[in-house]
């Protein structure tokens, strides 16, 4: 059986891009590469030879290194059929629902648009892995520089239902500020308090706080918790939609 193997660069300020390897092909993909030099070097120091860019959404700190990577080894660029034009030397357009194949490895589709007209996410189920981009992060999720609540919240309400094994892979280190916000409209939630002091143990220890598991951020992420009573009423908005709240607290967290 083939597996997933993943690497996680950080670069930036903030920023992950990751190598994912199948391990029955040999075929590499680089998701999101904000930069090419960090990206190549470590290719080069495992052995591994890039074959695909995976690409979630068109800003820059995702598609920065798309050009340079591809000068260097030929690979495929694979990115959103509803922003091509946007996406620095596409080859392979994809929408909700297609299947994107890295070596033996398949990741389906997902058209999750909010964040950027054309963001999509590509979930690896074999693996448990889906590569989020800037859709979901741990205890948050992207601004809505181009969508709307509605369609953020639709996206919540579709991505929630994976496996809670599903092992969620965004595009940034934002854990703790985010903690910081949701602890604020969210404060008796325990599971949100248990991914605190997780969060805390992890960052104090020089590590990451991505990945993160899916059924942990279904019982802690207020944006995924927007049709909770408890939520709702939390924020004086009892009786309202689960847009409405989505909403507020996406307003609210824009002025954290």
């Amino acid at each position: 059986m083939t597996t997933l193997e993943i690497e996680q660069i950080p670069v930036l300020k903030d920023n992950f891009i990751y190598l994912a390897r199948d391990s029955g092909s040999g075929a590499v993909a680089v998701i999101d590469p904000a930069e090419a030099a960090p990206v190549l070097e470590r290719a080069k120091a495992l052995g591994w030879r890039i074959t695909h860019i995976l690409n979630t959404h068109h800003h820059p700190d995702h598609t920065g290194g798309n050009l340079e990577i591809k000068a260097a080894t030929g690979c495929k660029i694979i990115g959103s059929s509803y922003d091509p034009e946007r996406i620095p030397g596409i080859d392979i357009q994809v929408k909700d629902d297609d299947t994107v194949e890295v070596g033996q490895s398949k990741a389906k589709v997902f058209f999750v648009p909010g964040h950027t007209r054309g963001h999509i996410a590509y979930w690896f189920a074999d693996a448990n892995t889906l590569f989020i981009g800037d859709t979901i992060f741990s205890i948050g999720c992207g601004r809505l520089f181009e969508g709307t609540a509605q369609q953020m919240w639709d996206n919540m309400v579709r991505l929630r239902a994976l496996p809670p094994e599903t092992k969620i892979y965004c595009a940034h280190e934002y854990t703790e500020s985010n903690l910081r916000f949701a602890v604020t409209i969210d404060p008796a939630n325990t599971a949100l308090r248990k991914r605190e002091a997780e969060v805390k143990a992890l960052r104090t220890a020089g590590k990451y706080s991505v990945p993160f598991l899916m059924g942990d951020e279904r019982a802690a992420n207020p944006f995924m918790r927007a049709d909770a009573a408890e939520l709702a009423a939390a924020v004086n908005m009892t009786g309202r939609t689960p847009v409405d709240v989505f909403a507020e607290i996406r307003k609210r967290k824009d002025t954290f």
